[in-house]
């Protein structure tokens, strides 16, 4: 009989594998790059060899994404309406740039905090 105790998410701690993946480094071991492209994950870490396109993050980078942006943008709007008298052909311009510069700045960080929790709770491939 095997004594050993069942594998656990210790040797896989979610802080230090997202604080890594949100600065786009391996989250196994913090040196190797974890996109080769904006948003593809590299095949493996050309540091320690861990694979990073087994995950299936899907969507779910983009909702957290629509849902943050919702949760910042509107209230900014709001006061930025009530405080100030911005013309609305300014706003027209100003709010969907500010969305997308956003947007973009977040879905990276996103997909790799989604990456680094799959991995640290050995999900979809990476046990």
């Amino acid at each position: 009989m095997n004594d050993t105790p069942p594998a656990s998410n210790l040797d896989r701690p979610l802080r230090p594998a997202l604080a890594l993946a949100l600065r786009g480094r391996c989250p196994a071991c913090g040196e190797g790059r974890m996109f080769s492209h904006f948003l593809k994950p590299s095949p493996c870490c050309d540091h320690c060899g861990a694979s990073w396109d087994k995950s299936r993050a899907d969507d779910f980078p983009a909702y957290i994404v629509i849902l943050l942006l919702g949760h910042i943008l509107v209230p900014l709007m709001i006061e930025v309406n009530s405080a100030l008298a911005i013309p609305l052909g300014v706003q027209a311009a100003l709010w969907p740039c500010l969305a997308v510069i956003l947007a973009l700045l977040m879905i990276q960080p996103a997909k790799a905090a989604v990456i680094a929790f799959q991995w640290s709770r050995r999900m979809d491939g990476f046990a």
